[in-house]
């Protein structure tokens, strides 16, 4: 019993020095409402004024990563760089978009009434070397518009960083990281929106 007694008071004391966590995706404009029984959304992407790390501007990271890699292997750095773009397209964008569709229970469509743009503010790809480890993640915001009228934002949600899944298997592989960043990143608005922002 003695022993029941002393488990139980270290579970609670564990318990009460776990940090809460923080609020990750916040509504700083519009009403959610609007998108009550809607089945499908418009999703695009951009990367306006970009941070990569501790780099600071995306162009600034991508132009010491090609020439430390350049160094190390001529061309190597230069299909680095082609490869960063691409993956944004191929990777990040696709993983964004199943995080969100299958928690917010909404189909991607171009003819949908409302459109979902997501800019990415901020990228930390981080790192995994021997036992030490910086998870990914991105910062971003969410501006929904009517397809057909852009011009008014009708709702805004600031996204903060979720981190990356630690668990996964490709950890070794900054791509890798960064689009499950993504993945939770959607995952996190299409709960938020199908709640209706609870």
């Amino acid at each position: 019993m003695k022993m029941l007694q002393t488990l139980f008071l270290s579970a609670t004391i564990l318990l009460a020095m776990t940090p809460a966590k923080a609020q990750q995706v916040d509504l700083a404009k519009g009403d959610l409402s609007i998108l009550k029984g809607e089945t499908t959304i418009n999703i695009e992407f951009t990367y306006e004024k970009l941070t990569v790390g501790d780099d600071g501007k995306e162009e600034a990271y991508i132009k010491r990563k090609t020439q430390e890699m350049n160094e190390k292997e001529k061309g190597s750095g230069d299909i680095w760089a082609r490869k960063w773009q691409e993956d944004k397209k191929n990777m990040y964008e696709p993983k964004f978009i199943l995080g969100f569709t299958n928690l917010s229970k909404m189909t991607v469509s171009k003819d949908a009434r409302y459109t979902l743009i997501f800019n990415t503010k901020a990228i930390e790809p981080g790192y995994q070397v021997g036992i030490s480890k910086r998870n990914a993640g991105i910062d971003g915001s969410v501006t929904i518009v009517e397809t057909a009228n852009r011009d008014k934002k009708l709702i805004v949600l600031n996204v903060e960083r979720p981190g990356e899944n630690k668990w996964r298997g490709a950890a070794f592989d900054a791509a890798s990281r960064i689009a499950d960043a993504y993945y939770l990143s959607g995952q996190k608005i299409g709960k938020f929106i199908a709640k209706g922002g609870e």
